[in-house]
């Protein structure tokens, strides 16, 4: 069942979503090269702590294998829920950062990739598409619309720019848990698939890579790679559908949106 939340439901949305982004400007001040990802994890968990929330990935078992940390930190050829270890950060990586936290009962979900300079300029041409391919997508979140919107508004912008889109990785509802109905895939058809009204909340999250969309998951059940060792980008903000437009709660300061013409 899709959740439509009440008033104040939003209000607590609202703050989890904010000390998420308050937690993601303290890992963008201490990252740095020569940083294990192991060290990120830790500035992480100690940040969320630090705003009174939990860390929403930490123990997280949808499969046979709990998460083990508190943050997934995803570099080159890894799409997503990369494990922080003993890895050190270096020139030209690129690095995703996937954030999650639970405050007064309600879960946050962002993602964000940076490229550690001096970068490649074709990794920085993937950064920027993907995370432009996000505020268009989340234009379209609007009351009236559908989430094939959103995916279809993702994947026409990305794919003329020579990227893959990763099909078998979607965006999802969140609220009460960090993963609820619907799916919001990154690909799609305008005008299909659930209707998006107020009161909805969503993770919208493209995962985009240099290469094709095909995936695989590591030996330790959790770090999915691209079949083609291709890079990868993420970009994700949680967003609340509103009456006024397309909400976004993971930052610190209103982004203006797009208005796109989607062929």
């Amino acid at each position: 069942m899709i959740a439509v939340r009440e008033g104040w439901e939003l209000d607590v949305m609202r703050s989890a979503g904010r000390k998420l982004a308050e937690v993601v400007e303290r890992v963008r001040e201490v990252l740095a090269v020569g940083m294990t990802t192991k060290e990120i994890d830790q500035v992480t968990e100690a940040a969320i702590l630090a705003v009174g929330a939990r860390p929403a990935f930490k123990g997280y078992k949808p499969g046979k294998v709990p998460y083990p940390a508190s943050i997934c930190i995803s570099v080159n050829e890894q799409v997503v829920h990369g494990v922080p270890g003993k890895r050190r950060i270096r020139e030209g990586d690129l690095v995703s950062l996937d954030f999650g936290l639970v405050y007064g009962g309600y879960y946050a979900d962002t993602a964000f990739t940076v490229l550690i300079p001096p970068g490649d300029p074709l990794d920085q041409a993937l950064l920027d598409g993907t995370r432009d391919a996000l505020f268009l997508g989340i234009a379209q979140a609007r009351s009236g619309k559908r989430v094939g919107d959103i995916g279809s508004a993702v994947e026409s912008y990305v794919t003329p720019l020579g990227f893959g889109v990763v099909t078998d990785m979607v965006g999802h509802g969140i609220g009460r848990r960090l993963h609820e109905e619907p799916s919001v895939p990154n690909y799609g058809k305008r005008n299909t698939g659930p209707p998006l009204v107020p009161g909805m909340v969503i993770a919208i999250e493209p995962m985009i890579t240099r290469g094709g969309g095909a995936i695989k998951t590591l030996a330790d059940h959790w770090t999915v790679v691209t079949s083609d060792g291709s890079r990868s980008a993420h970009f994700e903000h949680t967003v609340a559908i509103t009456p006024r437009g397309p909400e976004i709660l993971t930052t610190l300061d209103p982004v203006p949106l797009p208005q796109p013409t989607i062929r």
